[in-house]
């Protein structure tokens, strides 16, 4: 579980929430349904209508990676590596089969058939690479879809500010109907600009972190199994792959 995350929603609630009540007002003046569905729907509408669907789902997908991100384990994976490379050692390629049958990452799997196959590095290097470099722009899309809302999210706010304003020029008679015209004006600025600087566009940015350190683990895969065809001694090994290390 990704603690800081928890802390930096929470942390964002109790700043708007614990702000507004310093000031003199309270809950109830931040709570407006019309306000909400401008904002919200129009900017679920604009995220809709730019982004294909395959991005669209695999935005839904990934958003659990701000609580529950995958585990990355550089220096487990470097263990597995260099193990890798002894077993190679020892008894040949042909001895990474049962490695390989018993490994539960498909791309590291996918890679060390290659190496039991036989395979010549730079097919190696070619396959694996166009393996992890899709999944890394599928997932960098897909974390585009929230810096797209977060873009579009204060410009759907002032539309509901405006939207807000045309309403009490309309009801300038009719004192009573200001209030709800003017509180529409401005939480619907409060929930856009909010919802992107607070939500959005944060949760956009981790997940390209998250991505970004995923790739980085399948290109250090991709470099050990390129030593381990090319016959490297298993400490060389580690010492070029430790250069990944954060």
């Amino acid at each position: 579980m990704d603690v800081l995350s928890l802390i930096g929603l929470i942390l964002a609630f109790v700043a708007i929430v614990g702000g507004n009540f310093l000031e003199g007002g309270h809950v109830g003046a931040l709570l407006n349904g019309p306000a909400g569905l401008i904002v919200l729907g129009g900017t679920l509408a604009a995220a809709l209508l730019q982004s294909p669907l395959s991005a669209f789902k695999r935005a839904l997908q990934i958003l659990r990676w701000i609580i529950f991100p995958p585990r990355v384990d550089l220096a487990g994976g470097i263990d597995r590596v260099v193990n890798w490379s002894l077993v190679a050692r020892k008894e040949g390629l042909l001895g990474l089969e049962g490695v390989a049958d018993a490994e539960p990452d498909p791309y590291a799997r996918k890679g060390l058939q290659l190496l039991v196959d036989g395979a010549e590095p730079e097919a190696i290097r070619s396959i694996l690479e166009v393996d992890f470099l899709t999944q890394e722009s599928r997932d960098i899309q897909a974390a585009k879809v929230f810096e797209s809302m977060g873009g579009y999210a204060p410009t759907i706010g002032i539309i509901g500010a405006v939207m807000g304003l045309i309403h009490v020029m309309g009801n300038l008679a009719d004192p009573s109907q200001l209030g709800n015209g003017i509180a529409v004006a401005f939480v619907a600025t409060i929930y856009g600009v909010a919802s992107a600087n607070l939500v959005l566009l944060p949760i956009a940015n981790k997940l390209k972190a998250i991505v970004m350190r995923q790739s980085r683990y399948r290109e250090m895969l991709l470099e050990g199994l390129l030593s381990i065809a090319e016959g490297e001694n298993p400490r060389s090994i580690e010492l070029k792959l430790q250069g990944f290390m954060e």
